[in-house]
């Protein structure tokens, strides 16, 4: 059996303010952002990770370094874990979208397995994408930990393959900054869900 910790970074200042931050959004964390990580990282100090995997962009990076601590391992970078890519709509509010691409606003609301971005992706390519991902962890002793820290929609893929679900059910699942998702998964493909978009850790913390 294999232990997936799932998290999703912390806060962003796209966050704060409903902006989609997407694949070509590389920005920081906030300070609140870092507190929910911290937080993040003394929930998992008395856990076995083995190994990290992080998104290579800096607000995933760097929760995958607050959390991992001064445990000695390496995290290794994933451009597959990046979040999808807006194009166009990089950086915008929703109302912004409606604004200025209301067939995408349209697509999203009812969302659309066939939802594409203008000069961005598609959804089914992103997840394509994502999903390269588990090519990695079939490399590993089934018995390992492993953390992966990446983003909203890449979580929400992983979480949906892992389990044998049908896309249409990705919107149904929240994913919440710092939140913490772990999954056991057998080496038959089976994999069993002991939490979800855990932010218990996060109590008198905004979020």
């Amino acid at each position: 059996m294999a232990r997936l910790f799932l998290v999703r970074h912390g806060n962003t200042e796209y966050n704060s303010n409903r902006r989609f931050a997407g694949a070509n959004s590389d920005i920081e964390l906030t300070e609140l952002g870092r507190e929910q990580v911290k937080r993040l990282r003394n929930r998992l100090a008395d856990e076995t990770i083995d190994f990290a995997y992080s998104s290579d962009l800096k607000r995933a990076l760097t929760t995958a370094q607050i959390t991992v601590g001064e445990r000695n391992i390496e995290i290794m970078l994933c451009p597959e874990l990046r979040e999808m890519d807006y194009g166009e709509a990089e950086g915008l509010t929703f109302d912004q979208i409606k604004e200025r691409h209301p067939d995408v606003a349209d697509s999203i609301r009812s969302f659309s397995l066939q939802l594409t971005f203008p000069g961005g992706e598609c959804f089914d390519r992103f997840c394509e994408r994502t999903c390269t991902f588990l090519d990695r962890l079939e490399a590993h002793d089934p018995e390992r930990s492993v953390l992966v820290v990446a983003h909203g929609g890449p979580i929400r893929t992983l979480i949906c393959r892992l389990l044998d679900m049908d896309l249409k059910h990705w919107r149904q699942l929240r994913i919440d900054n710092a939140s913490l998702t772990i999954i056991n998964t057998y080496p038959s493909r089976n994999a069993i869900v002991n939490v979800l978009n855990d932010t218990s850790h996060l109590k008198g913390v905004e979020h």
